[in-house]
């Protein structure tokens, strides 16, 4: 059974045959019970809480982790899974990317042995929902040297204060990775907010026009205190946060692919269906030659997030790895969503046509974990050896 018809090469093959179940399973949940509702709750900017228990059982969330992990899988696997969550719901899959992704990996490469015991395994089952504080109202790309929350040490409590802004499942999480400026020392640590810590607040941010259904808030922290226990224990600089991007953006990339493959499904349906001067559109060659670049970058994309999935397993992935993809394949997926929509004409800026929730939140995936010049800027700090971030 094919499991993406848009794998033109074949990427799939790679996969092993319980990875490849594991896939299917996914996309069978994904179109059962996500791809009917999705619409809907995008609409209305609702998360749909009841699918929790469905995507923790497929056993995709917190895969990475030896304490979370259903079955032996590799990071090409990972990143498939992304890519089959977005193909759907891009929404769902940020999601997903944010409690499995950043949250996850965070304790996972910055958490005590005693910090991952008691997290990875109630993340990896969605018995708790994580979030990923980094992103500051002040703060974006420049957030390594311009962090302005801060945590300052009392004993063993660290009292926080600051705002985080844009941070996806904030609203529900049971804990946030909060990352703040020690002012003692000045270098950036990472600290584990319960949902219940007293100065804590999450307030929903509103008229977002992409990712609708993602819960994204602004956090404010006055006077937040978190015990030492809390604090990631082997996080000592951005140097660690780095890493933790580095291991995420990636993700990122596949999910893009996602993306841009549900708005190529939907323009191959379309252009079979919709008659235009007596034929369906889709024996003209102008749609044929846009169906067919979009394959093109499906395809380029699919092999850069292959490759660089498969450095990761190998443990040669560098920043500019992950960055690449990230830059690269969300400006093919901002191409192919654009070119998809074209192909549905004024039926592709509504909902009912499967295009229109695909291009919007292109535009989100598109700047998230680094906008493209942002990670164009590590390519070429790589290959000059020349910093250019100011």
């Amino acid at each position: 059974m094919t499991l993406l018809d848009a794998d033109c090469y074949a990427f799939q093959d790679l996969l092993t045959p319980v990875e490849r179940e594991a896939a299917l399973a996914l996309r069978e949940f994904m179109e059962r019970e996500v791809r009917p509702v999705a619409d809907e709750y995008w609409d209305r900017a609702e998360f749909p809480h009841h699918l929790i228990p469905g995507i923790a059982a497929t056993g995709v969330v917190g895969a990475a982790w030896p304490e979370s992990a259903r079955f032996e899988n590799s990071a090409v696997f990972r990143g498939w899974a992304g890519l089959e969550l977005a193909r759907v719901d891009a929404s769902f899959a940020t999601f997903v990317g944010v409690t499995s992704g950043l949250a996850m990996t965070s304790i996972g490469v910055g958490g005590s042995e005693e910090q991952r015991a008691e997290w990875l395994p109630r993340l990896g089952r969605c018995e708790a929902i994580g979030a990923f504080g980094l992103t500051e109202p002040l703060s974006g790309s420049d957030v390594a040297r311009g962090l302005r929350t801060t945590a300052t040490r009392e004993g063993d409590t660290w009292i926080l204060n600051g705002a985080k802004r844009w941070i996806g499942n904030a609203t529900f999480a049971d804990v946030t990775v909060i990352w703040a400026k020690d002012t003692a020392d000045d270098r950036v640590k990472g600290f584990l907010v319960r949902k219940d810590t007293p100065g804590f607040e999450a307030v929903k941010i509103e008229r977002k026009q992409s990712l609708r259904s993602v819960q994204n808030a602004d956090i404010t922290l006055t006077d937040a205190a978190v015990p030492e226990s809390d604090r990631l224990q082997r996080v000592e600089s951005f140097r660690d946060v780095a890493q933790i991007l580095r291991l995420t953006r990636t993700g990122v990339a596949w999910e893009a692919v996602g993306i841009a493959v549900g708005a190529y499904e939907a323009a191959v349906r379309y252009a079979a269906e919709r008659e235009q001067f007596g034929k369906p559109i889709g024996s003209f060659q102008l749609v044929q030659d846009k169906l067919a670049n979009s394959l093109a970058d499906i395809t380029a994309s699919l092999g850069m997030c292959v490759r660089a999935s498969q450095m990761q397993d190998e443990g040669r992935q560098n920043d500019e790895h992950s960055a690449l993809a990230k830059a690269f394949v969300t400006a093919r997926m901002r191409e192919t969503v654009g070119r998809c929509r074209e192909i549905l004409g004024g039926n592709g800026i509504q909902l009912d046509h499967g295009v229109a929730r695909h291009f919007a939140d292109a535009e989100a995936v598109y700047s998230y974990e680094g906008t493209r010049d942002m990670n164009n800027l590590i390519v070429g700090r790589a290959i000059t050896g020349r910093q250019a971030f100011v």
